[in-house]
């Protein structure tokens, strides 16, 4: 009851960060990892909520027009199977290894963020329809298969890719980076629920709060943009990081 209490409101703000900029898993994964929830199974409770909440994110997206589809197709199938190798990987891990992986990922992470602009104004950018399945096939293998391995900030490299490479504008960015992220977690979430490393106690109640966060994210971020998002994706990585380097050295608190 104490982790439930502890994480529901954090993975409610994960999921409402994810429907605007991605990078909520930088909340929810460090999060589980925070109340106790360790390693492989920390990864597959996380990708549980992550992966209901982030259907409600896409069907508003997509119920808005919010999408791409010429680069949006290639990239789901692409990250689909990306995402399925990644979290391959990551099951044959030690459970130090992954501690020590986190953290050394999570501050270049939250760095991207730091740096991250505001692409508000960004205009999309016209390509021939080969070049849009090129583009989008090649964010969804590599950023699916980061996804699958480790998973915070995959949404965020997405957009980012959707906008700086694809060239799409930043509500098409937005939506194709929710529904390919949805993709990733159901590729992984297959392997994670097949080799048993999902709490379910855990996850389903988190799942609601993550749908939330998801539904109140995506409906603000489709009518204008949320500036308070960096700032708090940024305190709580900062907390959170902090707690990780505890646990890597056996401090107690």
């Amino acid at each position: 009851m104490t982790q439930l209490l502890i994480l529901c409101p954090l993975i409610f703000l994960a999921g409402f960060v994810d429907a605007i900029a991605g990078g909520g898993g930088l909340i929810s994964l460090n999060s589980y990892q925070a109340v106790g929830i360790r390693d492989q199974f920390a990864l597959g409770t996380n990708k549980f909520s992550s992966f209901l909440g982030g259907t409600v994110a896409s069907i508003n997206y997509i119920r808005t027009g919010n999408i791409h589809v010429p680069s949006l197709i290639p990239s789901v199938i692409c990250a689909l199977l990306g995402s399925y190798l990644g979290s391959s990987v990551a099951i044959t891990l030690s459970g130090r290894a992954f501690n020590l992986i986190m953290l050394i990922a999570t501050p270049i992470v939250a760095l991207l963020v730091f740096f991250k602009k505001d692409y508000s104004k960004h205009k999309e950018s016209e390509k021939s329809l080969a070049v849009y399945i090129i583009l989008g096939a090649l964010i969804g293998l590599v950023v699916g298969f980061y996804d699958g391995f480790y998973g915070p900030g995959a949404g965020m490299f997405m957009q980012f890719g959707f906008i700086m490479i694809a060239g799409l504008e930043v509500k098409k960015a937005c939506g194709n980076s929710r529904i390919v992220n949805w993709a990733s977690n159901l590729a992984a979430l297959f392997n994670f629920v097949r080799f048993g490393f999902v709490r379910y106690e855990v996850a389903i109640v988190c799942a609601a709060f993550s749908m939330l966060g998801n539904f109140i994210g995506s409906r603000l971020a489709i009518k204008k943009d949320v500036k308070v998002v960096r700032p708090v994706m940024l305190l709580v990585t900062g907390l959170l990081f902090v707690k990780l380097i505890l646990d890597y050295t056996g401090v107690t608190v």
